[in-house]
């Protein structure tokens, strides 16, 4: 009997994605989706924006080398019902949900057959990416809507539910640029058992399986920023109206990018060290000339000023050492 398929990453994207420059989250995207032979649906619902939202992102993914790029719009619970909107997806190796109004796009989708065919996607090994709106509904609980502030108060935000892809996490987005550290500790603290994840800007949080474990990954220019409330204490059972929360004991995790994290044990996976190549060379070429100087003294045929000539030389040799050339990605 053959073994299920391994399901697909998760990109969970903070918002205000860099779509002009480099581009680097939207191209580990296409990457992840297949590269040439990628087959992208593109999900606007949440978005204000008409057909232009669209071909925004129809010309991104073209341009980053997907074979196809189309897009399925459901509106209405009624849309979402729709067996072609439905069927747009069964063959798609990479979704995308744009950003926009989160409580729209869930209120949607969540609980049709076209939020099923989502889940099902991912479930088959496709990668679901989404920024803003697009992030928060990926996980089992949704943030809604809610003031921003650093300080938890109670009724500060309410929660919504999400398509569950990520379960018994709520997502916060536009992280530290809209001071969302309040709303996410409200929400936590109300519900210990979920872990809190808020993504930055322009920063991806990728979450795959690893050796049966969910790891997630982060990508980007920010930083993901995760609170464990599983040994807290909290007031959040009775405190009223606007009150500040009580929130002790949460364990706090702000992750830059290269950082990973055991959402399964969580705890934070230890960080690999790598060398830099040309760093490496230069070292490895000072040991040789060392080496070298070490068995001219040790000859005697060296004078102490032709040692000094030639670690001079040496060390202008080094600092006027060529940089490699610019590459696409570095203009």
């Amino acid at each position: 009997m053959p073994s299920p398929p391994t399901p697909g990453p998760l990109m969970i994207i903070g918002g205000a994605e860099d779509k002009l420059r480099k581009r680097a989250i939207l191209k580990d995207f296409v990457a992840a989706s297949g590269g040439a032979d990628a087959r992208i649906v593109v999900i606007p619902t949440a978005s204000s924006l008409g057909p232009e939202i669209n071909e925004v992102y129809e010309a991104l993914f073209t341009k980053l080398g997907a074979a196809e790029v189309r897009t399925a719009r459901p509106e209405t619970r009624e849309d979402a019902h729709d067996p072609d909107l439905v069927q747009a997806l069964e063959d798609a190796t990479g979704i995308n949900m744009t950003g926009g109004n989160q409580l729209k796009l869930s209120g949607a989708i969540c609980g049709t057959p076209f939020g099923d065919a989502i889940v099902d996607a991912h479930e088959r090994g496709a990668v679901v990416a989404g920024t803003s709106a697009g992030a928060s509904i990926q996980s089992s609980h949704m943030v809604a809507f809610g003031a921003g502030g650093a300080t938890p108060k109670q009724r500060m935000t309410q929660v919504a539910a999400g398509l569950g892809l990520v379960t018994s996490t709520v997502i916060d987005q536009h992280f530290d640029q809209r001071n969302r550290y309040g709303r996410l500790l409200m929400i936590v603290s109300q519900s210990p058992q979920l872990l809190g994840i808020g993504v930055d800007e322009d920063t991806a949080a990728v979450i795959e399986e690893v050796d049966g474990h969910e790891v997630l990954r982060v990508t980007g220019r920010g930083s993901v920023t995760i609170f464990d409330p599983d040994r807290m204490v909290t007031n959040a059972h009775e405190a009223r109206q606007s009150a500040p929360l009580l929130a002790s004991g949460v364990v706090l995790h702000v992750l830059p990018a290269g950082s990973a994290y055991d959402m399964t044990t969580r705890t934070l996976v230890p960080p690999t060290h790598t060398v830099d190549e040309s760093e490496a060379a230069e070292i490895a070429e000072a040991g040789r000339d060392l080496r070298r100087m070490a068995r001219d003294i040790a000859a005697g045929d060296v004078s102490p000023t032709n040692l000094r000539r030639r670690m001079t030389r040496h060390r202008k040799r080094l600092s006027v050492s060529p940089t490699p050339p610019a590459t696409d990605g570095d203009k």
